[in-house]
């Protein structure tokens, strides 16, 4: 029997790889002689590093950089060959910060991505792979365009703050002394969420709160993102406002397909593609994949549902492994035929991170023993 495993990973918990060898450890102890296949994912937040490097090689590269906060830290982007690949998050994200408290939508800026970027093209990197998730930012990336050598002006030709909360005073974005090297560049951003730019599903009005903005402050980038969009239009002639995925990172969507020439695609769709995804499920009987947890924003573009559409073209059953599952869920019509939590009900989430590995193993060891039981009983009945 084929067996494969394309999980994401479990975050603030297990990497991708470890959950899917956690899951490979359990298949196999149910039967120990099923061929089994484990391919990491990532939808373009934490583990794409990771997930990129199982697949295509290549070798961490460390650099002095900074946080959303403008302070100094050390963050890793993957350098393959010509290619880089650089999670936003590393840099500019929320698990950079201490917690809620440090928590400054308005100031948080995205320059330190911008420094990863200009060093990746320093280093040769001429195809540039950026993901989205995790942001602590709402700045449309402003940040990373002026470490790129964009001039973002007030009417006074002024630099203007940064973070989201200085977007007002832009008047003028000029593109004249843009990294050269930026220019001869192919640049890929990877997004996990379509969210466009504005409105109640917009960065600021959707992901504004979870980033520590209060209701005066989602308002106020709401409008502050609406300005940037009516310069970047001006200035740059492109129309921000209707991009899929234009929300994401606090507008760095957007801010990709203003500054970079680069519209956000869908991370797990392109992780998946580069790895081989498709035909690994098309050769399987049964797929497993997962993530920290399954509710029902899982059916919008998260790598369950991803993973579960291939296998429902395909034919094939998938199998959905999470530490907690939202009670009720039903997750068929995104080609998944069970979405199972690991962890015990109630379970503390320490208990519960200290135990995964274990955990994961059992439940996917369960799925194999009752998969097995069923198709004796059919063999038995068809006797």
């Amino acid at each position: 029997m084929n067996i494969l495993v394309a999980p994401n990973s479990f975050k603030q918990c297990l990497g991708a790889v470890a959950v899917g060898r956690a899951i490979a450890s359990g298949v196999l102890s149910a039967q120990p002689g099923a061929k089994v296949k484990i391919i990491p994912l990532a939808d373009g937040g934490d583990g794409l590093l990771e997930a990129c490097a199982f697949f295509m090689g290549g070798a961490l590269v460390w650099e002095d950089t900074c946080d959303a906060l403008a302070r100094p830290v050390r963050a890793p982007w993957l350098k393959a060959g010509t290619t880089a690949v650089i999670e936003l998050a590393q840099a500019s994200g929320l698990a950079r910060l201490k917690g809620p408290e440090e928590y400054d939508p308005l100031r948080a800026t995205t320059a330190g991505t911008g420094r990863l970027v200009a060093r990746a093209l320093e280093s040769g990197c001429r195809r540039i792979v950026i993901g989205l998730g995790g942001s602590a930012t709402l700045d449309a990336a402003c940040g990373m365009a002026a470490e790129l050598g964009f001039g973002l002006a007030d009417v006074k030709g002024r630099t203007i703050p940064p973070g989201g909360g200085g977007l007002d005073r832009l008047a003028r974005i000029d593109a004249s002394g843009v990294n050269k090297r930026l220019k001869e560049a192919g640049v890929i951003c990877l997004a996990d969420v379509r969210n466009t730019l504005l409105g109640p599903a917009g960065a600021a009005r959707m992901f504004g709160p979870q980033k520590g903005a209060s209701a005066a402050q989602v308002e106020l980038l709401e409008k502050n993102l609406a300005h940037w969009a009516e310069i970047v239009g001006k200035d740059l002639g492109l129309d921000v406002l209707n991009i899929e995925g234009g929300g994401a990172a606090g507008g760095a969507g957007a801010g990709c397909a203003a500054f970079l020439g680069a519209s956000p695609r869908s991370g797990a769709g392109w992780v998946g593609h580069a790895a081989g995804l498709e035909e690994a499920v098309r050769r399987a009987d049964l797929v497993f994949t997962g993530e920290g947890r399954i509710d029902a924003q899982t059916a919008c573009g998260k790598i369950p549902a991803y993973v579960g559409a291939l296998a429902k073209k395909h034919g094939k059953p998938a199998v959905a492994l999470g530490g907690s599952v939202e009670e009720g869920l039903d997750l068929t019509a995104s080609g998944l035929a069970a979405c199972l939590a690991i962890n015990p009900p109630g379970m503390a989430l320490e208990e519960a991170f200290r135990n995964a590995e274990k955990n994961l193993a059992s439940a996917a060891a369960q799925v194999m023993m009752d998969k097995n039981k069923s198709s004796r009983q059919k063999s038995e009945l068809g006797s």
